[in-house]
């Protein structure tokens, strides 16, 4: 077991004649802000100074002198008496700077460590990692390992074996397989998200341990899990009732198909029956799911649930009606007694009115019924709620993910609840003649006023999709259009007059394939919508890598732009690539408003908004932008931190250089 002595670091520690020199160094470095403008705390300085000498100072030693030679259980090394979330956000910083190595990263996982996302350097991720891992942090909550594609399914159902206080796992693009799923379900009983998508070794059947039930040890055969190791040594180190997971959100797109082609309905109504306190989901045939349950058909998912040794879902329908009833009678419980008390509270008063008066008068009073009419009436407004329980099914849903149009009426009325939706939209009207945009808009009706997140696909006109909009519109705080086809009459205008409060924006569309010349609009610039509360910018267009230069072909752009850009004062992210319009004029007339008469947006109530003031990160590849502008975004926006001008023509790689030797933005060009 290594002992870091520091040998390299007191070496370059102990000269006291730079004492001085370091101290200016340091007092310039506590200039530097972070996102928001704010002056960075001692702590994330203290932080960013490990970062930048982790490879020549705190790592070194292990590096140079135990990594390849040694396998150790434990480390006593440089942060193993950091707080945990320290050693977190260290490790976050390290990676998300892309300075992340072998060596810094086993030093870093150490007992008190809660959380460990390695998503944006998976090819740290390997078997030896993960055995580290489980010796090494087991009271971990949080592990994010997506597209570790190195990694057996044996060593995955042992390191999870060893993780029991696991609350959050992302497993999206590995090889996860049947076993992984039954080990996680058994050895991870505080388990409330975990994300499997785009693992294509697995099937919808696969997930059904996730529901519970033991049968599934037994009903398992060498030829249908071909990977699995043996379950011995899982069952023995989890030993604990095996029931339904606790999970709120379960992500499983894109995943391997199934042995019949109603597998996956089959498979989603069973969850749905089973993980009561699902809150988030993303599976195929979801909303398909809900119509069976809703429609009771429960016999055609008979074959399936024999085929793989699970309740039938009628069993567990029961099993749910029962769960019900029990919720529903304790809250009937409560609520009556609390309706006693008040009712035994008002009783006292009418009769401290009533013994004021004669008897005569008391004795007409009772027989209009006196007092006692208050037992009456609530005892009707109990029968009343009893006779208002249907037994419809309704789910703790508010997030859903891969529905098609034609299934929102069923998900409405299982999932009254749900805030965030994922539609994908066909261009083809069904078998009775309704258009995809006219089913969208009459599903979205339901969810009219709370929808706060909404993403479609759409290999058609945006024109479609404008209906819908109108109708969830305006409460929806982010909006994502992917697909979409663009031309003459794209109504770009409209779409954000329909949604104002939007924070975030994305448009993925197919450029014009004709010239869309600029439209004459007669309303002035203070009459035209803006979207206040922007604070992401997307529009992308999609282009041909040998095509150096998009065409020209949609100038009325520019005035949407223009429209976006000025009217959105609290924009943090732009991302405009391939725009079939010229940009760089539109951004100087952006960056050019100084004034408040000559910025129409502007609110005489507060302080002078700046378009383009706060952006932080600006992507504008395969545009006409020069480094005039670019220079003119960094002069606006103290804040920005990046720019991304890869392949615009118009700037010179002359240019480029001279502009990364002179300003401390990270500029990218190509």
């Amino acid at each position: 077991m290594p002992l870091f002595r520091g040998e390299h670091g007191e070496a370059k520690a102990r000269p006291r004649r730079r004492r001085r020199t370091r101290n200016m160094d340091w007092v310039g470095s506590c200039g530097k802000t972070d996102e928001n403008g704010h002056v960075l705390s001692l702590t994330r300085l203290c932080l960013q100074s490990l970062a930048d000498n982790m490879k020549e100072v705190w790592a070194k030693d292990y590096a140079d002198n135990y990594l390849d030679h040694y396998s150790f259980r434990y480390i006593m090394g440089p942060f193993n008496l950091l707080p945990g979330a320290l050693v977190e956000e260290l490790t976050w910083l390290l990676c998300t700077r892309k300075q992340m190595s072998r060596a810094a990263l086993h030093l870093m996982l150490v007992p008190q460590l809660r959380g460990l996302s390695l998503e944006s350097c998976p090819g740290l991720v390997n078997s030896t990692l993960c055995a580290h891992i489980a010796a090494r942090c087991q009271g971990l909550w949080s592990l994010d390992l997506s597209g570790g594609q190195q990694l057996p399914s044996k060593v995955l159902c042992e390191t999870f074996s060893c993780l029991p206080a696991l609350r959050s796992l992302s497993l999206a693009g590995t090889p996860c397989d049947r076993c992984v799923i039954k080990a996680i379900a058994q050895c991870c009983p505080l388990l409330r998200h975990l994300d499997i998508s785009r693992c294509h070794l697995l099937s919808p059947a696969a997930l059904l341990p996730l529901g519970g039930g033991g049968s599934f040890l037994s009903s398992d055969s060498p030829s249908r899990s071909p990977h699995c190791t043996s379950q011995s040594s899982i069952s023995s180190s989890c030993s604990a009732p095996w029931s339904p997971l606790p999970l709120s959100s379960l992500l499983a797109l894109d995943i391997g198909f199934g042995e019949q082609e109603g597998d996956p309905v089959a498979a989603a109504a069973y969850l749905l029956l089973s993980l009561n306190s699902l809150e988030r989901v993303a599976m195929e045939g979801l909303a398909q799911a809900c119509c069976l349950i809703q429609q009771r058909q429960f016999n055609q998912t008979d074959e399936f649930t024999d085929r793989e040794g699970v309740p039938r879902l009628v069993e567990l329908w029961r099993e749910w009606r029962h769960r019900q009833g029990m919720d529903s009678g304790r809250k009937m419980r409560q609520a009556a007694a609390c309706e006693e008390e008040e009712e035994e509270e008002e009783e006292e008063e009418e009769r401290t009115l009533w013994d004021g008066f004669g008897s005569d008068s008391e004795e007409e009073a009772r027989g209009d019924g006196g007092p006692n009419r208050f037992r009456y009436q609530t005892e009707d407004r109990k029968r009343g709620r009893d006779l208002s329980d249907d037994g419809r099914l309704v789910l703790q849903l508010k997030d859903v993910m891969g529905i098609s149009c034609d299934s929102l009426d069923s998900l409405s009325l299982a999932c009254p609840n749900i805030s965030s939706i994922s539609v994908n939209v066909d261009d083809f009207e069904n078998t009775r003649g309704e258009s995809q945009g006219s089913l969208l808009a009459a599903g979205l009706q339901a969810w009219s006023s709370q929808l706060r997140s909404l993403s479609m696909h759409h290999p058609g006109p945006l024109l479609n999709l404008l209906p819908a909009l109108q109708v969830a519109g305006s409460s929806l705080v982010s909006l994502t259009l992917e697909g979409v086809k663009t031309g003459p009459h794209t109504p770009l205008l409209e779409v954000i007059k329909a949604c104002p409060r939007l924070r975030d924006l994305l448009i993925s569309a197919e450029p014009p394939t004709t010239p869309w010349e600029a439209e004459e609009d007669q309303r002035a610039e203070q009459d035209l919508p803006r979207l206040a509360n922007l604070c992401s910018l997307t529009l992308n267009f999609s282009y041909e890598h040998s095509q150096m230069k998009p065409v020209m072909s949609c100038m009325s752009l520019k005035r949407v732009l223009k429209c976006l850009l000025a009217g959105s004062p609290l924009l943090e992210k732009l991302s405009l690539v391939s725009l079939p319009c010229p940009l760089n004029g539109v951004l100087q007339e952006v960056l050019h408003v100084l004034d408040l008469d000559q910025y129409p947006f502007a609110d005489s109530t507060n302080s002078r908004p700046m378009p383009l003031g706060r952006v932080q990160r600006v992507y504008l590849p395969r545009t006409d932008v020069t480094m005039m502008t670019v220079r003119g975004l960094m002069q606006r926006s103290k804040r920005l931190k990046y720019v991304d001008v890869s392949y615009c023509w118009q700037i010179s790689q002359l240019e480029w250089k001279h502009c990364e030797r002179s300003t401390e933005v990270q500029v990218v060009w190509l």
